[in-house]
């Protein structure tokens, strides 16, 4: 047994920044064994915007690996910790999210959760906060609070800079982390799961568990993932992300342009890759690096796809940059026959999101109509059949006259 569990210890320690505390794992790990209990791992993610990217996969891959190791996962959508916003980061007060946008936007969590997670029943255990946090009345309120001092809530580091600095704090943040540590009590969580930014919030868990005289959760923190540029976290905002619903060929074209510094993090907190074989990958005198980040990509496609898709992706990305020709299955973009504003185009064309964000990009310079790059986002463009829309470096849309 102690030979099994140094090996589902190791697995789990993988990527890890610390853990609070090693023992105290390996003895739950040990326990739930000899009792033939699983241990209860919590994760909790707030619903703030619609869409999962790989940042967001690093501890989701980890509460998989329990699960695998025979573990329940307890995912926490906080749905009501939401509605105040996690000061985790900021040097401002959150705003505040409406109940519309929080609901459709933990509806698409689900869906997206289970291109990791293992969803079977006996595995996955999904509660909104919501469903014990909307009915504290006020005295229950007040005796949360009574749990943490001041000082110590001023410890925390973002609070302490903006105290520092004389910058607002509103008192409705001080109560994130006491809810937060207050769903770790009424899920009775074995050990949380986080990134390094909610160390403070999960220790509050084990704080708020040992007062109401439950064992305190492990606490195990990873680290963040840098972006594309290799500077920012990962974010949607800053537009350095990869999402998970990303097609195969923008998941391909995207690994491939990260620095080959950051690959062996990739490696590390993406993929199952023995520490050996990353080793061997990330030396440029065994391994050009163009072949190891396409191993990289492939390796991250079949997660979320499968293996043909991977090799797919590749050959794309070869016919496109290798070899500079246009890809044979370009989206069609139906429009009229009318002249368009350029931003317009792209926006209908389904290569932005948004108009705003289709003037951005144009004015960039990551558009082009044929071949020539345009700068305009109000120029008039005479729409033509086979007209070719390209948008950065992966993206193309072939026109199609209506």
């Amino acid at each position: 047994m102690t030979q099994d569990i140094e090996q589902s210890f190791e697995i789990l320690k993988r990527g890890t920044v610390e853990i609070y505390s090693e023992k105290e794992l390996k003895e739950k790990l040990i326990d739930a064994r000899k009792k033939g209990r699983q241990l209860r791992i919590k994760l909790g993610m707030d619903p703030t915007a619609p869409d999962l990217h790989l940042g967001h996969t690093v501890v989701m891959r980890k509460l998989r690996q329990f699960q695998d190791l025979g573990h329940k996962a307890v995912l926490i959508i906080g749905d009501y910790t939401a509605r105040i916003g996690d000061p985790t980061g900021q040097n401002t007060t959150r705003p505040v999210l409406s109940g519309e946008d929080i609901d459709k936007n933990a509806q698409t969590y689900f869906k997206q959760a289970e291109k990791i997670l293992d969803t079977s029943e006996d595995k996955l255990e999904i509660r909104p906060n919501g469903e014990w946090l909307r009915d504290l009345d006020l005295a229950a309120i007040i005796k949360l609070c009574s749990s943490m001092t001041v000082a110590r809530m001023l410890e925390r580091d973002t609070f302490e800079q903006r105290y520092k600095k004389c910058e607002p704090i509103s008192i409705h943040e001080f109560l994130y982390p006491l809810m937060q540590g207050y769903d770790s009590v009424m899920t009775e969580s074995d050990v949380e799961l986080g990134g390094t930014d909610q160390t403070f919030n999960n220790l509050a868990g084990r704080d708020l568990q040992r007062i109401n005289g439950q064992a305190p959760q492990i606490v195990m923190t990873l680290p963040i993932l840098a972006g594309l540029d290799g500077v920012e976290k990962m974010s949607k905002s800053k537009n350095n992300y990869i999402g998970v619903t990303d097609e195969p060929s923008d998941m391909y074209g995207k690994i491939m342009s990260i620095s080959d510094e950051m690959m062996e993090n990739y490696f590390t907190l993406l993929t199952d890759v023995p520490f050996g074989k990353i080793a061997e990958l990330i030396n440029s005198e065994k391994t050009h690096p163009k072949k190891a980040k396409a191993a990289l990509a492939k390796d991250i496609i079949s997660q979320f796809y499968d293996s043909e898709a991977a090799e797919k992706a590749e050959e794309d990305f070869e016919q496109v940059f290798a070899r500079r020709e246009l890809p044979d299955d370009m989206p069609e973009a139906v429009l009229d026959s009318q002249p368009i504003a350029l931003s317009k185009m792209v926006a209908e064309a389904g290569l932005a999101a948004s108009g705003g964000e289709a003037k951005r990009l144009v004015k960039q310079g990551g558009v082009s109509v044929n071949g020539e790059k345009m700068s305009d986002p109000s120029a008039q463009v005479q729409p033509e059949d086979g007209m070719v829309l390209k948008v950065g470096k992966r993206r193309f849309a072939k026109v199609v006259v209506k």
